[in-house]
C-alpha cells in the first residue's frame, strides 16, 4: 500500500481497474463479433490455392470478396463449383455469344476481346463446342492463366449460376508486398 493511501482508496482503485479491463474487453468483444459477422454475410476472406489466375493472383495470396454484386465482364469472382469455390474473370454475360478461336483469341458477339491481363493466349482445355451463348442468369469465366485453368471452357464447370457466385474479389490483404487490387 502506498504511503497515506486508506484501504478505501486502495479498494476504489482496484475496482476502477477492474472495470476498465472489463469494459475493455467487452469492446473488444464486440468489435470481433461485427468483423465475423462482415465477414461471414458481406466480406468473405478467401485464400488462393493454384495459379490459374496468374498473373493476378497466386497460391497462397488472401482476398476480400463482396457480395450481392452483380458481376461485370472483367470482373474476378469467387463462386462454388462442384463443392469447390473457384476465382476466375468474368468474360461474357447472360444472353452473349461466346466464341474463342483455335489461338485462344476471345470474341464476344463476334467482337474481339482485348485482355490486357492475361500474358499468354491459350485454347486450353477445352472440352465445349464454340460458339457458346451464355444462358439467363448465368456467367461465362475464364482464368487468366488461360493454359492450365479449368473454367467455363470445361463440361465440368461451364456457365456459372449467379446465384452460385460468393462474390466479387476487391482487394488481396497477403501478402503484404502485394496490397493492391487486380
Amino acid at each position: 500500500m502506498a504511503e497515506g493511501e486508506t484501504n478505501e482508496c486502495r479498494r476504489t482503485r482496484l475496482r476502477r481497474r477492474a472495470i476498465a479491463l472489463l469494459n475493455g474487453t467487452s469492446m473488444l468483444a464486440a468489435v470481433t463479433a461485427v468483423a465475423i459477422l462482415l465477414e461471414t454475410l458481406l466480406f468473405p476472406v478467401l485464400q488462393i490455392f493454384g495459379t490459374s489466375m496468374a498473373p493476378a493472383l497466386y497460391e497462397g495470396d488472401f482476398v476480400v470478396a463482396m457480395r450481392y454484386v452483380t458481376p461485370k465482364r472483367g470482373d474476378i469472382v469467387a463462386f462454388n463449383s462442384n463443392d469447390r469455390i473457384l476465382v476466375k474473370r468474368v468474360i461474357a454475360l447472360p444472353g452473349e455469344q461466346v466464341d474463342i478461336d483455335i489461338d485462344g483469341n476471345v470474341y464476344i458477339d463476334g467482337i474481339w476481346l482485348e485482355e490486357p491481363y492475361i500474358n499468354e493466349l491459350s485454347y486450353g482445355g477445352c472440352d465445349i463446342s464454340f460458339p457458346i451463348r451464355v444462358p439467363p442468369g448465368s456467367v461465362f469465366v475464364m482464368g487468366d492463366n488461360r493454359g492450365i485453368s479449368v473454367d467455363s471452357r470445361s463440361s465440368a464447370v461451364g456457365c456459372i449460376l449467379e446465384e452460385h457466385l460468393i462474390g466479387k474479389l476487391l482487394f488481396r490483404i497477403w501478402p503484404m508486398g502485394r496490397l493492391n487490387g487486380f
